[in-house]
């Protein structure tokens, strides 16, 4: 894919070239919305209005990483949604099939190369992580999603985020350091690369 090419057609108002966009980075989009909102209805929809967002003020980018682009269009869009949640009632941690019930391993999970057990095991660190993340201030959560998951640089997360540098750095320790203390309580589903990372820490 030639992304700048692209990006060139999209701004003159080639809606092909914009939907090819799309496609390449929706996954990355929807998931990072995932971890911000907790809920899968929700992160559809904040991936859906960042990209709308997006194609309208496309005339707007001038250059450099567009995946941080889209992550900051994405960012404003996951704290318009957190403000409409707090007019709604709160949603279930996991969504819900539609007799009701909780999924225990949602989609974006599947993986066909897992057997039974190996899929249980990665539906409850999933539900672990998601947990931990949640249990986080809004505004830790988006740092840690945007830096540790989505890989952006701390220039790249104070500009998603219009933020102060520093401001960010100190969010992202004090983040980190909260999601370690509470994953403790689910220490036998880390990976055990992660548990010697953790228990070598002063």
């Amino acid at each position: 894919m030639d992304e700048t090419a692209l990006i060139a057609s999209a701004q003159k108002g080639d809606l092909d070239a914009f939907n090819r966009l799309v496609l390449a980075y929706q996954d990355s989009l929807y998931n990072a919305a995932l971890r911000i909102l907790g809920e899968e209805d929700q992160a559809a929809d904040a991936t859906q209005n960042a990209f709308l967002s997006a194609f309208r003020g496309l005339s707007r980018y001038r250059g450099g990483s567009f995946k941080a682009w889209l992550l900051r269009t994405l960012t404003n869009a996951c704290y318009d949604e957190l403000r409409r949640q707090k007019r709604r009632p709160t949603t279930p941690l996991l969504p819900e099939t539609e007799e009701d019930e909780e999924q225990e391993s949602p989609r974006w999970l599947a993986d066909t190369s897992m057997n039974p057990e190996e899929k249980m095991e990665a539906a409850e660190l999933e539900h672990a992580i998601q947990h931990c993340l949640n249990a986080l201030p809004v505004e830790f959560r988006a740092v840690v999603v945007l830096t540790d998951l989505q890989g952006l640089d701390y220039a790249e997360v104070a500009a998603a985020i219009r933020s102060p540098l520093g401001t960010i750095k100190s969010r992202l320790a004090r983040a980190r350091l909260r999601l370690r203390e509470c994953l403790q309580d689910f220490w036998e589903l880390l990976p055990a690369a992660f548990r010697l990372k953790s228990e070598a820490r002063p």
